[in-house]
């Protein structure tokens, strides 16, 4: 017997005689790519590769394909990971333990992805394309263990890929008024994303995925990400749909005049003449993160002293108008044009960042979160309390009428109500995460993060957020099968679910995941007007 054949007899012998966790081996796992061979792992029956180049760049320039290797490049484990502003050097003992990190390593060669696929057979599968949160400054492929793709390609039939990309001012500083090579640095972060997605369209035929059904989904800074992608004129093409998960802000991006002064007071903070402007990018990361900080801290102020608006978080690294990558803002007609065929499935959990956490109020009385929420809004809190109550009229625990999500929910339902109204465009669909952690006596709730064990199928591996219930477990079957049939189909509906029919800004309807899933209508409709009222 040849070797080939001795290997895929015993695959086929450990596979169906239940035994096999890990194979392994310098024939095993290894995949064509436009660069060259890769060799993974099977786990569990998925094949996997981590790590991956799909792109390189040099700092501040725009990615390009990497170079070819000769021989077979080993891709079993995570690559590295964009630097970050403030390196982790300490944690909250039971945060950590509930997100339970992957801080990983750091390198600006870190255009990297990582696929997980249930065969190598040509057959043509819906790929999901992950894309991290972390905002624009920080997070990773690895970052957390929901992330892991093996449980969503076994059960789903789905080939799943996740990326590292440039974050923070690797990604975003804008030194296109100092030379052709920069001409992209303003949206770089976002080209590397781009990238990354051109890869799939060459590659991911080799790892049994379709590249004409790639859906983008991400969750906080990865929604924000997937938002900006459905405006990039360059990115059409390049996927058929699109899921945000509690990430849609109103805000808009900054613009060229803000974006060039970021740059030049970076330059100026590090010295660099602009006729030596080469410098740069021989300046140690360190240094030029506390540029950069300077630089954000000084147009910020300039700024506001000339009455810009600002968000509530001040100025930060993120992608702008440039005239060319991003012409347009997110929500603006054109950008809603531009993603008009693309299929969205929005939604958010129901706590995101609880106002009970930081005031230690989780389990206060209701005269101590009334008079909480009175010192927040003022003559308004008899009208919020009954919004709320409307909304959700059947609170476990007094806290609960101040923990309603009031962040990412009214810009969700702006998105979903902007979507929806374009002439003859796709559906959108939308979700509300409702289900209750039962860690440490239920403090958590349905904390900014809590749907990704579901959405993912990883109740195991995520035992520390979920508490691994059989409750948990059911929910995640439900959720990641809607997940899936939205990247097979566009239409999220699976029998396990009600009927779940597209969004209209006249029908409101919102499908929420819990132990029971309901359909309902416009339930919080009188929270988002007032929310509305106070901004």
């Amino acid at each position: 017997m040849k070797k080939s054949g001795f290997i895929l007899f015993t695959l086929i012998a450990l596979f169906t005689t239940g035994k096999a966790q890990v194979i392994t081996g310098e024939n095993v796992a290894i995949a064509n790519t436009d660069n060259g061979q890769v060799r993974g792992y099977i786990h569990n029956q998925i094949f996997t590769y981590k790590g991956i180049p799909y792109a390189e760049a040099k700092r501040f320039e725009a990615p390009h394909k990497p170079a070819a290797w000769t021989g077979v490049r080993s891709s079993m484990t995570y690559g590295p990971v964009a630097p970050l502003l403030e390196p982790t050097t300490s944690v909250f003992d039971e945060v950590e333990f509930l997100f339970h990190h992957d801080w990983g390593y750091t390198s600006e060669d870190c255009l990297r992805l990582n696929v997980w696929t249930p065969a190598l057979d040509g057959k043509k599968r819906p790929v999901m394309f992950w894309i991290h949160g972390g905002g624009f400054t920080a997070g990773s492929s690895q970052e957390l263990p929901s992330y892991d793709g093996e449980n969503l390609a076994r059960t789903g039939d789905v080939v799943v890929v996740s990326i590292n990309h440039r974050l923070n001012i690797l990604g975003f500083l804008d030194l296109s008024a100092y030379g052709e090579q920069f001409k992209t640095s303003a949206n770089n972060s976002i080209l590397d994303m781009v990238a990354a997605l051109q890869w799939v369209q060459a590659n991911i035929a080799n790892f049994g995925g379709d590249p004409n059904n790639v859906t983008i989904f991400g969750q906080s800074g990865g929604g924000a990400k997937v938002n900006t992608l459905m405006a990039m004129p360059k990115a059409k093409g390049l996927f058929s749909k699109a899921i945000n998960e509690s990430c849609a802000i109103r805000a808009n991006m900054l613009e060229k005049p803000e974006t060039q002064a970021i740059g030049a007071a970076v330059i100026a903070a590090l010295g660099i003449q602009p006729n030596d402007i080469g410098k740069i990018q021989e300046i140690p990361f360190e240094q030029l993160a506390a540029a950069g900080k300077i630089a954000l801290k000084k147009v910020e102020d300039q700024m506001r002293a000339d009455g810009k608006q600002l968000s509530a978080f001040g100025l930060n690294w993120g992608p702008s108008v440039d005239g060319e990558l991003l012409p347009y803002q997110i929500f603006s007609p054109e950008a809603m044009q531009l993603s008009k065929n693309i299929p969205l499935l929005i939604g958010t959990v129901k706590n995101e960042f609880m106002a009970s956490m930081g005031s230690g109020l989780t389990h206060a009385t209701m005269d101590e979160v009334v008079a909480a929420i009175k010192n927040q809004r003022g003559d308004q809190t008899e009208a919020y309390l009954a919004a709320v109550k409307e909304a959700f009229p059947n609170p476990q625990m007094p806290s609960d009428l101040m923990d309603v999500d009031v962040m990412f929910r009214p810009g969700s339902v702006f998105e979903a109500n902007t979507k929806s109204a374009v002439p003859g465009g796709a559906p959108v669909y939308m979700y509300l995460f409702t289900w209750q952690s039962p860690i440490m006596d239920g403090k958590y709730k349905a904390i900014h993060c809590m749907e990704l064990p579901f959405v993912f199928n990883n109740i195991a591996r995520c035992e520390e957020m979920t508490g691994g219930g059989p409750e948990a477990y059911a929910l995640a079957e439900k959720v990641s099968k809607a997940w899936v049939q939205f990247a097979r189909t566009g239409n999220p509906n699976h029998p396990g679910l009600p009927q779940w029919e597209a969004y209209q800004e006249s029908n409101g309807t919102t499908m929420f995941f819990d132990n029971e899933c309901t359909i309902r209508h416009h339930h919080d409709q009188t929270l988002m007007k007032l929310l509305q009222q106070q901004h």
